[in-house]
């Protein structure tokens, strides 16, 4: 079996007990959720019937989120986090593995995995297992973190193999199962100058400059306290990038990146 790495298997004790608030009430995980909704309902066509499959998907916001495009089926790898989230959700969830994800050819009408395929380490199989579930005609969407040159103690934490250029996450696209891509940008691209110039700060100076160990799991959520007004600002900014990505603009260069793909 290939090494795979995912969210809630890998990451630090304290950081999963931190991860389902951070999931609905954080100012990134909040906004980045907007834009996957509206990229997606502008992408996929408008039915009630949609199959949905959610890749990877911790404490379940995003299966919450894609509720909206049809009948959502969760996969998680991790037993305990998965446990976890079958206690929660109302909408079905399997223990499963992206490496081999437990279903026959062609099901899913969209197959999402967020901030997913940088946990493992065979990510061109991860991707074609979403391509072979996925129905002809069926999109597969997908985000990752952006560019090696931001890689941090975020990244430590949470056990990513890679950050990614776009053009990378393209070529794994164009691997297998034929399709065309739909949409590519970038995003959290407003933010991307402070956030280099931190992670790279963060690379000369120690740690503990930045931030409480002692009250959080070390990645970058629990740098900035959850009262602190920056919070908002940050939120402000990002949703700011969200309307601009509304009227049809991409970005060249961001923190995270964004794909959509549909199978011929």
């Amino acid at each position: 079996m290939p090494k795979f790495c995912y969210l809630c298997h890998v990451m630090d004790s304290i950081y999963y007990k931190e991860y389902y608030h951070l999931e609905r009430k954080n100012w990134w995980f909040k906004v980045r959720s907007n834009i996957l909704q509206q990229r997606i309902a502008q992408l996929l066509p408008q039915l009630n019937t949609n199959t949905v499959l959610n890749v990877g998907v911790a404490t379940g916001a995003t299966s919450e989120m894609l509720a909206t495009f049809g009948q959502v089926m969760s996969i998680e790898y991790d037993k305990e986090c998965f446990e976890f989230t079958k206690s929660i959700l109302k909408s079905p969830i399997l223990n499963g593995s992206i490496l081999e994800l437990p279903f026959e050819e062609a099901q899913y009408d969209l197959v999402c995995a967020f901030d997913v395929i940088e946990h493992v380490e065979d990510d061109l199989l991860a991707v074609n297992e979403m391509k072979r579930v996925c129905k002809k005609g069926g999109l597969v969407a997908v985000t990752v973190p952006a560019f090696m040159s931001l890689w941090g103690q975020h990244d430590v934490v949470n056990h990513h193999f890679r950050r990614y250029k776009l053009q990378q996450v393209v070529r794994l696209f164009e691997q297998g199962a034929k399709g065309k891509l739909l949409y590519k940008t970038y995003f959290n691209s407003l933010l991307f100058p402070p956030i280099f110039a931190f992670r790279n700060l963060m690379r000369i100076f120690p740690t503990n400059l930045f931030r409480n160990e002692a009250k959080g799991s070390g990645s970058d959520h629990s740098i900035i306290a959850e009262t602190s007004p920056i919070n908002q600002v940050l939120e402000n900014i990002f949703d700011t990038e969200r309307k601009l990505l509304n009227k049809g603009w991409t970005f060249p260069a961001g923190v995270s990146a964004l794909l959509v793909w549909q199978k011929e």
